[in-house]
């Protein structure tokens, strides 16, 4: 496994910053955190892609809570797209569901080619799909490039039965990016068990005033153990 293949989650630009201290090559860029994450400001977008020298994944989500967005909502997330695409991000993540916990394929279609030619990676809402085997299927046919998933799980060690189902059925026709509590200690493990062929950490730490903060020793950690074979 090599270091693009190996994402970290940065929830501010020195939380990039710091990950690109401990080795990463790769991170996703996004803010609020405590909320599962939002789009960062186009500021933030715009000096991670041009001062940092990293593939930069963008989230584009313009809210907390469920991922049923209203017209406006979405129309805001086209002007997302668009904006990182002009200023030259490595790829788009997103994620739509209907209300009954089925993927929206016409809307991540929608924004597979609005993001076109840059990889879609769906994220972590695949992890509230009602069927999510069969929601693999429907995402693979949507263009997407990768599933963020978690195995439906609140974190990817306790989903891992599930992450290798999806490993296997995927047979290499989509990514499947393994995520959620992943760490130094038990990312090879993981590795191992699921055959995931990416894996995403966020390696953060708490900062005094409270605020989640990428650690570049975590970061340096895991990508020793992950690439040391």
């Amino acid at each position: 496994m090599n270091n693009k293949q190996i994402e970290i989650c940065c929830g501010s630009i020195q939380s990039a910053l710091n990950a690109k201290a401990g080795g990463a090559e790769r991170i996703e860029l996004c803010q609020g955190l405590v909320e599962g994450g939002t789009t960062p400001s186009p500021a933030t977008i715009r000096l991670a892609v041009n001062e940092l020298g990293l593939d930069v994944f963008v989230l584009v989500r313009p809210r907390g809570g469920d991922f049923c967005y209203n017209e406006l909502e979405i129309k805001t997330m086209e002007e997302d797209v668009a904006f990182c695409k002009e200023v030259g991000v490595s790829g788009i993540v997103v994620g739509f569901l209907h209300p009954d916990g089925t993927i929206d394929t016409a809307l991540t279609r929608r924004f597979v080619e609005l993001a076109a030619p840059l990889p879609v990676t769906f994220h972590r809402a695949f992890d509230e799909c009602a069927d999510p085997l069969n929601a693999l299927e429907q995402v693979i046919d949507c263009g997407c490039a990768r599933i963020l998933t978690s195995g439906c799980q609140p974190t990817a060690v306790e989903g891992a039965d599930m992450l290798q189902r999806l490993v296997r059925q995927a047979n290499g026709r989509i990514t499947i990016l393994a995520g959620s509590g992943i760490t130094p200690d038990n990312a090879l493990m993981l590795r191992e068990k699921t055959g995931a062929p990416e894996i995403h950490g966020s390696c953060k730490v708490t900062r005094p005033d409270g605020a989640w903060e990428t650690d570049s020793g975590q970061v340096r950690a895991l990508l020793q153990r992950l690439t040391s074979l």
